[in-house]
């Protein structure tokens, strides 16, 4: 067994066993392996034991990777920020974005998605601990952003993403549960929270967290 298909059982384990811990199934916990700075080898490796859900951050090396691997059944979510001048090329290559947190990105996204592909799955990232240099949409904001968001018709609004602050994950965790079920009540069909990475997936699945985002545990420090 290669060290990343060790790593992988290792992670699937955290979270079956703090899934039983919350008496969540762990199937309703994805594990999106974070392959920025990964080589093609190093996913293929991944593959092999059985990942399939991959996130990136960089647009010009996954657009590289999503090419070479085009006939592997992979799908692919964006997690890094989006610029404008992104937006055409996420649009087309991706399944998933978790790092929206303004209108006119979310409405660019929107406009150059094909239509012959399924409606872009949409994350709203959101500053939960409130921090002047995270990226996200603040908390007051949240509501107005998700409603315009939610009738965009080429995107599917799913839920929320954050990164908490050092030493604040599990409170943010609860926090973000919490702004995602006042959205519920206002009618938005959310069943998605983007939380939870390598160091923390045990209290954000504990609060709900539906995928994590896993990278250094599964593919070792960055290279």
């Amino acid at each position: 067994m290669t060290t990343i298909a060790n790593n992988l059982a290792q992670v699937r384990q955290r979270i079956q066993s703090t899934c039983e811990k919350a008496g969540r199934d762990p199937h309703s916990v994805v594990l999106l392996a974070v392959s920025k700075t990964q080589s093609v080898e190093a996913l293929l490796q991944a593959h092999a034991a059985g990942q399939v859900v991959f996130a990136e951050n960089y647009l010009q090396e996954a657009l590289t990777k999503i090419e070479i691997l085009k006939d592997y059944p992979l799908e692919w979510h964006y997690i890094g920020p989006i610029q404008s001048n992104k937006t055409k090329a996420i649009a087309e290559h991706f399944s998933w974005v978790h790092s929206i947190a303004s209108l006119k990105i979310a409405e660019r996204l929107n406009q150059q998605r094909p239509e012959d592909m399924a409606p872009l799955q949409i994350c709203l990232q959101v500053n939960i601990s409130d921090e002047s240099s995270k990226f996200g949409v603040s908390t007051a904001e949240l509501e107005a952003l998700a409603q315009k968001v939610d009738a965009l018709p080429l995107l599917r609004l799913r839920g929320l993403m954050a990164i908490p602050k050092k030493g604040d994950s599990e409170s943010a965790f609860i926090k973000l549960r919490q702004c995602q079920e006042r959205l519920i009540q206002k009618g938005l069909a959310l069943d998605t929270l983007s939380m939870g990475m390598s160091a923390d997936l045990e209290p954000a699945i504990m609060a709900g967290s539906t995928i994590v985002r896993v990278g250094t545990d599964i593919f070792g420090a960055r290279v």
